[in-house]
């Protein structure tokens, strides 16, 4: 048997090492990618969030010059975290009740459900998209279909995306319109719920709207979770909408200004590549210390069956 084993052993650990060998060779594009794509301009970003840099002559070290700037010397920056604030915390709400809402409907079996589950998931494929920014300035036009519907009970509109009280009123409004990817969630968890549960309920005498907050809300409490800490993170990435809408300005008078556009114009508009790293780093901090509050917050609020 020793000799055996003495036999086997050699052949087994040249046998582990071309399986490793085979595995890194597999892995090899990602790691590539990992370091040339996303760690080393993360980090070059670190670095020129410090520094003053142009994008055409040489950095110059500024130490916390960019931070402090930040906050008190730029107007505008202040107007681009306000709205970022009132587009994210507006929005997401609203879209995680709808998309629920909808989720509770359709969990009640819809005749057709793989079609309207396709047809609703359809928004938060195309919501982020150029075409459909230009379609919802057009919407929301001074000659669009919300316009032309208010006419009908005799209401003369403006143009919504070009009013500074309701341009970003309009984003909130296509952000929550992008409620597919959540509802499609919301629905497989409710699908999770076991139906004896309601039974039991029903035996009781609870009724719908008790079922729902004894039963259906506390169970479903970690999918809620979940999409909110998704929505959070992609509501502060919001670009592409408010670009479009506003036409790359950020107007009228900066009403749809997110922090995003702002840094955008900074780095590749002012060509202040620096100051604007310094911005997209404060947003990653803002993004890192929410989602850390939500998920220690979640141990008060999120049930888990097991």
């Amino acid at each position: 048997m020793s000799t055996s084993q003495g036999t086997l052993a050699p052949q087994l650990r040249k046998r582990r090492r071309k399986e490793a060998v085979a595995a890194y060779l597999f892995l090899a594009p990602w790691f590539v990618g990992l370091v040339a794509i996303t760690a080393g301009p993360l980090l070059s970003s670190l670095y020129l969030s410090f520094t003053d840099y142009s994008l055409i002559g040489d950095s110059q070290w500024v130490g916390l010059d960019n931070y402090v700037e930040m906050f008190t010397d730029d107007p505008r920056f202040m107007k681009a975290l306000n709205n970022t604030a009132v587009y994210v915390f507006v929005s997401v709400p609203l879209q995680l009740t709808f998309a629920l809402a909808l989720a509770l409907v359709l969990d009640r079996g819809v005749r057709g459900l793989p079609f309207y589950r396709s047809v609703y998931y359809l928004p938060s494929l195309l919501g982020g998209s150029v075409a459909v920014a230009i379609l919802w300035r057009q919407v929301f036009g001074a000659e669009g279909l919300v316009n032309e519907v208010l006419g009908w009970f005799g209401v003369e509109g403006e143009s919504w995306v070009a009013h500074p009280d309701t341009a970003l009123g309009t984003l909130i409004v296509l952000n929550v319109w992008t409620f597919g990817a959540p509802m499609v969630i919301f629905l497989a968890g409710l699908r999770q719920i076991p139906r004896s549960y309601y039974e039991a309920a029903g035996l009781d005498g609870a009724g719908q709207i008790r079922q729902f907050f004894s039963i259906t809300l506390p169970l479903l409490t970690p999918i809620v979770f979940f999409n909110l800490v998704l929505q959070l993170i992609n509501s502060f990435q919001s670009f592409t909408q408010a670009f479009v809408v506003s036409g790359g300005k950020g107007g009228p008078s900066d009403s749809t200004l997110l922090l995003t556009m702002h840094i955008y114009q900074e780095g590749f508009g002012n060509f202040q590549m620096g100051y604007a790293s310094a911005m997209a780093w404060f947003l990653v901090v803002v993004i890192a210390v929410l989602t850390g509050v939500n998920f220690l917050m979640s141990r008060y609020w999120v049930f888990y069956s097991d």
